[in-house]
């Protein structure tokens, strides 16, 4: 890597500028030193834990935090800006008068975690006067002493600077060889070192890594002035850089090349410029009722704002509206035990355990074993998304283990965890699928979207468009969002294709709360069709 590449910048970039960073900025070798001895976190936690029920707390947890990140930004052929940060802290929350209380402190000493225990237990005692009902805490069994680790081969913080840049300088130089006018790439790289311990007996240390590869390619007419852009198809993962390693295993042949478990980035950039310079002659679509085809890359996002939202529980209960609204999956509508929330061939489950997505952890930020659980079967909506202090409103006695805060600082609350379409039982590829439609979109990619503040009537965008004749494809359109609203969707849904094909979309910054939260969660689907949705052409004008 030649070093002279690099911008010099006093400050990020405005697109950098707006990304959701915590900690202090730290020298690269930083992040590759060891963190705190297992036995030192012990000793701390135990140290807010005994303050804390000495102190009148009926339930007390600890979290002792060290978050790593690493951006690599770049444009053409030039390196914008390089961020390392770490953020290393511990935050204490209890039980006390039968109400919540927090604190937290970056003083790593036994004092200093003992006074945020003690102000969290007065924070406590002090809102318990305006507090109608105490909380009610699932029970939770403790763990003792355990951990867990995301299955990784190639630790991607710890990969030299160097070969992350050389990358991003090829993909790069391969889009703009290949037609693209502007191309930007990034990397976006997270490891979270967590400690978790509570009244209950669990010591839990989990290490939690994160990799994203985005990029953008933009072509331009240089005779009217045009210009269309195709963002990458890799997806955000719980992977190590292992997953830019772009297996051929890994590589479905479609109108581009698609992928599942590792990313060819190289190839998809070229891919991307030459998709990016087409767009720009490719027929308009005509306005009307189609039958969409949906891949995996594309339905993702509908299933994260019209499923993943919706069903969490603190939207349900009006308790969260920040970001994504409230819900019109309403508790009257779950106790119905008949509400169609999609067809029959609709089947969604939560987990936090899928392999490589980025909701897989062992444990939450609550202490309790993840695992997965159905919230729509055959179509019929069976259940939401909730936590320790939330179940009992729903019946239940154990939380669903998707608690969670992106920081030590943060207080622990509900967030989505992976939200994912079943595969269809019978054998199904997409070819076949194809060949059954005869008035349709083929769409891959996300794109731009709109929901309404309860989650129901909706607008979403993609990447890249093909028109379905009378079971062909026939060339590529532009210029698509198609419309709907969230219950008339999913009962639209008409086919989805096997195991075989079910891959992992997501999101990295999905933000929630007030104050702001980030967290990242992975939604499977195989290929879906979706028969009568309306489309509309984005480039038309009224008047």
């Amino acid at each position: 890597m030649d070093r002279r590449k690099f911008l010099q910048l006093s400050g990020a970039g405005l697109g950098f500028s707006m990304l959701p960073l915590s900690g202090v900025a730290v020298a690269e070798a930083k992040l590759t030193q060891s963190g705190i001895d297992i036995a030192v976190k012990k000793e701390l936690a135990d140290a807010a834990l005994n303050t804390a029920t000495k102190l009148g707390a009926s339930y007390a947890d600890v979290r002792i935090g060290r978050y790593l990140n690493q951006f690599v930004i770049t444009r053409e052929m030039k390196v914008q800006n390089v961020v390392n940060t770490e953020s290393l802290g511990m935050g204490v929350r209890v039980i006390a008068n039968g109400t919540w209380g927090f604190a937290a402190t970056n003083d790593m000493t036994v004092d200093g975690i003992s006074r945020a225990a003690a102000q969290a237990v007065a924070t406590a005692k002090a809102n318990s006067r305006y507090q109608e009902e105490p909380v009610q805490l699932a029970k939770q069994k403790g763990f003792g002493e355990v951990s867990w680790r995301t299955p990784i081969q190639k630790n991607a913080i710890a990969m030299p600077l160097e070969e992350k840049v050389d990358l991003l300088m090829e993909v790069n130089k391969a889009a703009l060889d290949s037609g693209a006018d502007f191309v930007n790439s990034m990397l976006f790289l997270v490891n979270e070192q967590k400690y978790f311990a509570s009244t209950d007996g669990s010591y839990i240390d989990q290490d939690v890594h994160r990799l994203w590869a985005p990029f953008e390619v933009t072509a331009v007419d240089k005779k009217s002035g045009a210009f269309r852009s195709r963002r990458g198809l890799s997806q955000p993962v719980g992977r190590g850089f292992e997953y830019l390693d772009g297996r051929k295993e890994d590589k479905i042949q479609s109108q581009t090349v698609l992928y599942r478990d590792s990313y060819d980035m190289l190839e998809d950039a070229r891919l991307a410029a030459e998709q990016a310079r087409e767009k720009l002659s490719a027929k308009s679509v005509k306005p009307g009722k189609y039958d969409l085809v949906l891949d995996p890359s594309h339905l993702w996002l509908t299933i994260h704002e019209s499923v993943g939202h919706p069903l969490e529980l603190d939207r349900v209960l009006g308790y969260e509206a920040n970001f994504a609204g409230t819900s019109f999956a309403t508790i009257d509508k779950w106790r119905s035990g008949k509400f169609q929330y999609g067809s029959d061939k609709v089947n969604f489950v939560a987990d936090k355990v899928q392999p490589g997505s980025l909701g897989a952890v062992g444990y939450d930020d609550e202490g309790v074993k993840t695992g997965s659980w159905e919230l729509v079967k055959d179509g019929v909506l069976v259940n939401y998304q909730a936590i320790r202090d939330q179940v009992h409103m729903l019946g239940q006695k154990a939380s669903h283990g998707c608690c969670y805060a992106d920081s030590w600082s943060s207080v622990q609350f509900q967030r989505m965890p992976n939200v994912s379409l079943m595969p269809g039982k019978e054998t199904l590829s997409v070819e076949d699928m194809i060949k059954d439609v005869e008035k349709g979109i083929y769409i891959i990619g996300d794109g731009s979207f709109s929901i309404d503040q309860q989650r129901y009537n909706f607008q979403f965008g993609g990447q890249l468009f093909y028109e379905i004749e009378n079971g062909k494809i026939t060339g590529m359109l532009e210029d698509v969002a198609y419309q709907s609203n969230t219950q008339e969707f999913w009962n639209a849904c008409s086919q989805i294709c096997d195991k075989r094909d079910y891959r992992l979309g997501g999101s990295f910054f999905d933000g929630k709360g007030q104050p702001q939260q980030v967290s990242a969660v992975s939604h499977g689907s195989a290929t879906a069709r979706f028969n009568g949705v309306n489309v509309i052409n984005t480039k038309r004008k009224l008047g």
